[in-house]
């Protein structure tokens, strides 16, 4: 319900006061040594609580042109908002709402169909609440009613063109023709609204329900989502929503290829990589747009929404309908500056500059790994390779390294950093791999290589590893490449029994041995290039750092009186069953027979 960067902030000065009452320059020396905050963000941070209402304000009695705060407690927060907001709908509604979506199409249906109507809901109850809020301007403008509902109907107050009569409600009110309806309305939403055409263009609904078990599943799935109004829900707990069916369906979907990027595992190389306000991301292999999201979340959290919209999203994707979850996914988080282009990156990248590839500040991405059919023959075939592959072409059986070539070509050559999720096999494969490989380490590309702990992928069990590049190293790093070994970090993933998953405390560590480029007995370790070269380029982070096995301290006289002890007692126990067997006359009889 509390915006993330407010939270953060919140629970900075609640931990510091609690409920008491503290000055703006005591706020300023928190803010400032827990999260580096300015005095103007402070400013506009405190701002915002008190324009919720969730700060108290007095005026400070010994100078009247200050004030003296306090905080509200998040319980009165939660209260507030819950008796403000009604009914509206809470992220445990809406998760239960997906899980019973979930439930009715269970393994039959395509889960696209529960994100499309998902999306559809969310712009058409949008679209009436803006039509409502219009409509109210116009009436106090001096319009007469008819007058301000023509007024509020315009594309100009609307975030889309929706056709009146294609309203999810109208929709609703004939059953028997929603497939016919949903489609006219899909194609109707494509032509009034370019930008939303990859979204509706591979839907079909008609298709869809020729089996007629499919014709009930959407009947009931859009009475379920009939059931709330998501026109108030905060694009927050939406954004989450969506991210849980992606991950609800994600071993599925695994199964049949997809690829769904843990967001643990993102959230680790945006950290490192730590975007800034003003640059530009971009994912090369988009997929559901996860990397773009947390992104533009990592902004919002250390610097607030307005200069998180600062942040100028790229990406682009392969397939139709991954890239249709991507816009759809954006929208749902509320992200507008980002752009999203369908196409194969390996050939035909569709960002460019005049003759060559566009670059940006930050290059994200988790390629599909060792993908085939992109030898040297291919590679030719496509846009600027002699820009792109200049360390040469990888085999016909592993575009790892094509890959990695074309993030480094698109970043920037001032500032510009890469982080690359990819095969832990492309680290130390010989032949055309290894001669890439030493094209990059040469040139002082490489950062750090991230060993990942196996089972966190649900399309694979391999470990996986974080290549991390930087254009413009600090002097202090320069011909060094830091290898960290986080084998080790995981936790038992909460919901899917086979796998494992960072934990906060994983990220964190890493995370720091990162920034701070330090060296961690068995865990971290900087390695001089010229090592690297040694080992015939070589990037195998086993090889260069293993994690310690710990070794038990063994109490030696402890260890011996126990001993002792039990070979006292096996005296005594010995003595008992020679007593027990000479009464029943056995030892006797024993001992005549050994004579």
């Amino acid at each position: 319900m509390i915006p993330r960067w407010l939270k953060k902030r919140f629970d900075a000065l609640w931990k510091a006061f609690q409920d008491k009452p503290f000055r703006f320059e005591e706020a300023v020396r928190v803010l400032q040594e827990e999260l580096q905050d300015s005095e103007n963000q402070v400013n506009v941070f405190l701002a915002e609580l008190r324009k919720r209402g969730w700060l108290n304000v007095k005026p400070d009695p010994k100078d009247a042109r200050k004030k003296i705060y306090s905080l509200k407690s998040e319980q009165e927060i939660i209260s507030q908002i819950l008796s403000v907001s009604g009914n509206k709908l809470t992220r445990g509604d809406l998760e239960a709402l997906l899980k019973k979506a979930a439930d009715l199409i269970r393994t039959r249906v395509d889960y696209t169909f529960i994100l499309v109507l998902l999306f559809y809901k969310r712009i058409c109850d949008k679209w009436q609440w803006e039509f409502e809020k219009a409509y109210e301007e116009a009436l106090e403008d001096g319009f007469s009613e008819e007058e301000a509902q023509l007024e509020a109907k315009n594309a100009a107050f609307h975030d889309f063109d929706i056709p009146e009569e294609f309203l999810w409600e109208n929709i609703r009110k004939d059953p028997a023709r929603l497939p016919e309806n949903f489609s006219k309305a899909m194609k109707a939403l494509a032509e009034n609204n370019p930008e939303l055409r990859d979204i509706f263009e591979n839907v079909d609904f008609i298709q869809f329900t020729t089996n007629p078990e499919n014709a009930e599943i959407l009947r009931q799935l859009v009475e379920l989502f009939s059931s709330h109004s998501l026109r108030d829900v905060s694009p927050d707990i939406l954004g989450d929503a969506y991210e849980w069916i992606l991950r609800y369906f994600a071993p599925q979907k695994a199964k049949e290829g997809e690829v769904y990027t843990p967001r643990e595992v993102i959230k680790l190389i945006v950290e490192m990589l730590d975007p800034k306000p003003g640059e530009s991301v971009y994912d090369p292999a988009c997929g559901s747009a996860g990397m773009l999201i947390i992104s533009y979340q990592h902004v919002e959290d250390l610097y607030g929404p307005e200069e998180a919209n600062k942040l100028f999203l790229y990406g682009q994707e392969a397939n139709h309908k991954t890239l249709a979850l991507g816009k759809m996914n954006l929208y749902i988080h509320d992200i507008r500056n980002a752009q999203l282009m369908l196409g194969d990156t390996l050939l035909y990248p569709k960002f460019k500059e005049e003759d060559k590839v566009k670059q940006f500040n930050i290059v994200i991405a988790n390629p599909p790994w060792n993908q085939d059919g992109y030898d040297e023959a291919n590679l030719k075939k496509g846009e600027f390779w002699r820009e792109r592959f200049k360390y040469g072409f990888p085999t016909k059986q592993s575009a790892d390294w094509a890959w990695i070539q074309h993030m480094l070509a698109s970043a920037d050559e001032d500032n510009g950093r890469v982080g690359v999720v990819i095969d832990n096999g492309c680290l130390f494969r010989s032949g055309r791999e290894k001669a890439i490989r030493a094209g990059v380490i040469r040139d002082d590309l490489l950062e750090a290589v991230i060993l990942l702990p196996e089972k966190l992928f649900y399309n694979t069990g391999a470990p996986g590893a974080v290549l991390v590049f930087n254009k413009n190293k600090p002097e202090e790093r320069r011909n060094k490449i830091l290898f960290i070994n986080a084998s080790e970090l995981y936790e038992q993933h909460p919901e899917v029994r086979k796998l494992n998953r960072l934990g906060e405390e994983h990220i964190n560590k890493i995370v720091e041995a990162y920034r701070e480029f330090k060296e961690v007995e068995g865990f971290s370790r900087i390695v001089d290039i010229e090592e690297i070269k040694e080992n015939d380029y070589n990037l195998n982070v086993s090889l260069y750092v293993y994690p310690e096995e710990e070794m038990e301290e063994i109490d030696i006289v402890k260890e011996w009186e126990e001993l002792e002890r039990i070979d006292m007692e096996l005296g005594k126990i010995e003595k008992k069953l020679e007593g027990y067997l000479e009464e029943l006359g056995y030892l006797k009889e024993h001992q005549k027979n050994e004579g």
